[in-house]
């Protein structure tokens, strides 16, 4: 069995877990951050998991809605960790919201090459996804001080399809070792590598 780690459970990774309950894999849920009410319009929580851990939290939520196991480690994931949370992963999959982190798992990939990842990206409006391996991804900044982000609500159906693209893409790779990068906005898809 293949084990595929998610790291950052938000917006696009909450979705990808859900929409990703059927692949064959042994799940590691990866996120210090706790589900708080704002995070309840925008992502795969609910009020049942407010206050918990993420990774927690959506791995209760599995067992509970699909008797589907996943391992949930609750901590930040920095260099010192790396290793431990990410070395025993056939797939990593990005989902995390800041440059930081995004530093971490591409310098954790380029030391252990064997290990593939996929990078998520949602832009601070959530209107623009990115979809990319890490071969072709540079992480950049995050928006600025007080700009918009995507924990309204009002973008969910875009951030459920970026989800579902990255359960799509990750999913082909499991099964053919395809690896294909696309950009998405609400009224378009274009492959980008």
């Amino acid at each position: 069995m293949k084990n595929v780690s998610i790291v950052g459970l938000g917006a696009l990774g909450s979705h990808l877990v859900m929409l990703a309950r059927n692949w064959d894999v042994r799940f590691n849920l990866i996120d210090f951050d706790r589900v708080g009410a704002k995070n309840l319009q925008s992502q795969f929580h609910s009020g049942l998991g407010k206050g918990k851990n993420k990774a927690t939290a959506l791995g209760a939520a599995m067992q509970g809605m699909w008797q589907r196991r996943t391992y949930a480690y609750p901590v930040k994931l920095d260099g010192g960790n790396a290793l431990q949370l990410l070395g025993e992963s056939d797939l990593i999959i990005d989902c995390t919201d800041n440059l930081a982190a995004r530093k971490v798992i591409q310098d954790f990939v380029k030391t252990y090459p064997k290990i593939a990842c996929l990078h998520g990206c949602l832009s601070a409006d959530g209107t623009l996804a990115r979809v990319v391996w890490t071969e072709h991804f540079r992480p950049d900044p995050e928006g600025e001080e007080g700009q918009a982000t995507c924990e309204d609500g009002e973008n969910l159906p875009f951030h459920a399809m970026a989800g579902g693209l990255i359960a799509h893409v990750a999913q082909k790779y499991l099964d053919m070792g395809e690896k294909k990068s696309w950009q998405l906005t609400p009224s378009s898809l274009v492959r980008v590598m």
